[in-house]
């Protein structure tokens, strides 16, 4: 549960700092779709937590995917993209 809070807060940073440089992705619709992944992401280690180390090696896949974004238009597709693949 932790790696996911630590892969979450880390796209969370990346959100963060690519906020200001596109208006289509506001910092409200990151703030939710930051909410939205840590709530599948609890919801689905609750549901089946034997899914953990797969559920982490798929987000980790994504973060790494989007590591080098820099606008708030590919922080908002890094997170749509995790949710995807948590709710699988």
């Amino acid at each position: 549960m932790k790696k996911f809070l630590l892969v979450a807060v880390g796209v969370a940073a990346l959100a963060g700092s690519a906020c200001s440089k596109a208006p289509e992705c506001t910092t409200e619709m990151l703030t939710k779709k930051g909410q939205d992944l840590t709530a599948a992401l609890q919801a689905a280690i609750t549901k089946d937590p034997s899914k953990a180390a797969d559920l982490t090696a798929k987000v980790q896949a994504v973060t790494t995917k989007y590591q080098g974004a820099t606008t708030a238009a590919d922080a908002c597709k890094a997170y749509d993209d995790m949710i995807t693949a948590v709710k699988g």
